[in-house]
């Protein structure tokens, strides 16, 4: 690891796990919530995220076929609930923002099935998934399930 920065900033981790504990409450599915953590963990290639938010559905009973199909979940069929294909679509185009720029499409999906409430908490989640992801890459933090397996 490049930096802990867990210890570096602790007032910086504990305010982004106050958001974590907003979202949690907030009325989102928690299934649906760690299915969109995945899938961004996915798209920013964070290995400790993607470690940790399996383990987390799997915990669920989300079942491995589900899981192995998250990154294609737009040809999983009925796999995935409208509201997850929603929830799915809505997370690869905000995560992509500076490709996708969020257009009129995707938050018209969104804002179908997801009331303004819902669509904003889960726009919160998104961005705070972007932000792990981004200080697991940056310092190199180690999945918990490779540091288990090195002893």
């Amino acid at each position: 690891m490049r930096l802990d920065y867990t210890k570096a900033s602790p007032g910086g981790v504990k305010a982004l796990g106050g958001v974590y504990g907003y979202i949690l409450q907030s009325g989102l599915e928690d299934t649906l919530v760690e299915l969109v953590y995945l899938r961004i963990s996915q798209i920013n290639g964070c290995a400790y995220c993607l470690d940790m938010h399996t383990r987390d559905l799997i915990k669920k009973d989300v079942s491995p076929q589900k899981l192995a199909l998250v990154q294609a979940w737009h040809e999983a069929g009925a796999m995935f609930s409208d509201r997850e294909k929603a929830a799915l679509r809505w997370a690869e185009s905000v995560t992509r923002v500076a490709d996708t720029h969020v257009p009129d499409a995707d938050f018209d999906a969104a804002a179908k099935v997801f009331s303004e409430k819902e669509l904003a908490d889960l726009t919160m989640a998104i961005g705070l998934m972007n932000a792990f992801n981004r200080l697991a890459i940056s310092f190199r933090r180690e999945p918990d399930s490779a540091l288990a397996a090195n002893g």
